[in-house]
């Protein structure tokens, strides 16, 4: 495991965000694990911000969220899935059928 510290939260994102470009650019089909809180919103904003400089491709990327309120309806606001739209899903160019959530 690679732990990397940073001064700034901002940095943090970025750095993590180049992090997981790096990876998709050496293989298009990465397969990724999503946390959802408030905590990886940059990280979001980030790999967004790629995507539409035409940087990064998540065409062939699979994604798995960790977790998932029971019973809570996938379009209910507060449920994961929904979190997952509003900031990453909706904004980059993943397959609908390539994203999981329990």
């Amino acid at each position: 495991m690679q732990i990397i510290i940073t001064e700034e939260y901002p940095k943090m994102s970025l750095q993590a965000a180049r992090f997981i470009a790096k990876k998709i650019l050496a293989k298009p089909n990465l397969v990724l694990a999503l946390p959802t809180g408030n905590t990886p919103l940059g990280l979001y904003r980030e790999l967004v911000r790629m995507f539409k400089e035409g940087l990064i491709d998540f065409s062939k990327v699979t994604v798995f969220n960790l977790d998932e309120y029971l019973g809570l309806p996938p379009q209910h606001p507060q449920s994961f899935r929904s979190y997952m739209h509003k900031h990453f899903w909706d904004h980059v160019n993943l397959r609908p059928e390539s994203c999981y959530i329990p």
